[in-house]
């Protein structure tokens, strides 16, 4: 699904010029769950931006899906991103006067496929589903929570069906329990086959993914698979262990 090439970012400002990310090598499946995962200043944002055609690397090639992204124009890179990949950010950018149907259908307003309004309609309404948000539609984003808003920003992102999926600290505003809950939602998406890369600093939430790669100083340090945890039962045992210490609490 992406293969990257030797990748290369520099950022100059006059003379001086500043390596943000040193000769990126690196193939991820399609299918596929994977962290990225480094200190501020390691590359991870940079080469997140680069993976989701919002920027374009000094030199080296990348793969996606079998095309060669880096030297696309950006007419040709903003139809990648609305086609092929999905975004999933921290902060959720939902338009905050509109409805959470009406914030799933946006991407589909920039889709070459012309879809009928009904279309797009019954496209939102199916992503809505997916995490479980159909009955609130109808809400706008402050009368939402963070982990809904959070289920309505994924299923903005699910609803031009992507194949990839671009989750860049998708559970940094979110408490415990929330963070689980939107694991066990890309657990379900990756087994119906979505690739996911997803950046976090916590190493608890990196261990819901398949493979586990950490950057530092624009170089990958560590490339490890990983034994996901199950997210379904993370989120039980969380719920067992608040019940018990409520209960020692009352004693």
């Amino acid at each position: 699904m992406i293969e990257l090439s030797n990748i290369t970012k520099t950022y100059r400002s006059g003379s001086l010029a500043v390596d943000a990310l040193r000769g990126i090598s690196l193939n991820i499946e399609a299918g596929a769950f994977t962290t990225i995962m480094g200190s501020s200043g390691s590359g991870k944002s940079t080469l997140m931006n680069i993976l989701g055609c919002l920027d374009k690397p000094t030199a080296g090639d990348y793969l996606l899906d079998g095309e060669n992204v880096a030297g696309l124009n950006k007419t040709q890179l903003a139809l990648v991103r609305n086609e092929t990949i999905g975004f999933v950010f921290q902060n959720f950018h939902l338009l905050p006067r509109t409805s959470a149907l009406e914030n799933v259908e946006l991407p589909l307003l920039y889709s070459r496929q012309k879809l009928s309004w009904k279309e797009m309609h019954t496209r939102a309404k199916e992503a809505l589903e997916i995490v479980g948000l159909a009955d609130r539609a109808d809400h706008i984003p402050n009368e939402l929570s963070g982990g809904q808003q959070q289920r309505v920003a994924i299923a903005r992102a699910l609803v031009t069906r992507p194949s990839v999926l671009l989750a860049d600290e998708p559970t940094g505003n979110l408490d415990s329990r929330t963070s689980l809950e939107i694991m066990d939602i890309f657990q379900r998406l990756n087994r119906d086959g979505l690739t996911i890369l997803m950046v976090s600093h916590e190493p608890d939430i990196a261990r819901f993914s398949r493979r586990i790669i950490i950057l530092r100083d624009g170089l990958i340090r560590s490339d490890k698979a990983n034994e996901a945890r199950d997210a379904v039962q993370a989120l039980q045992s969380w719920k067992d262990e608040t019940e018990l210490i409520e209960q020692e609490a009352e004693q």
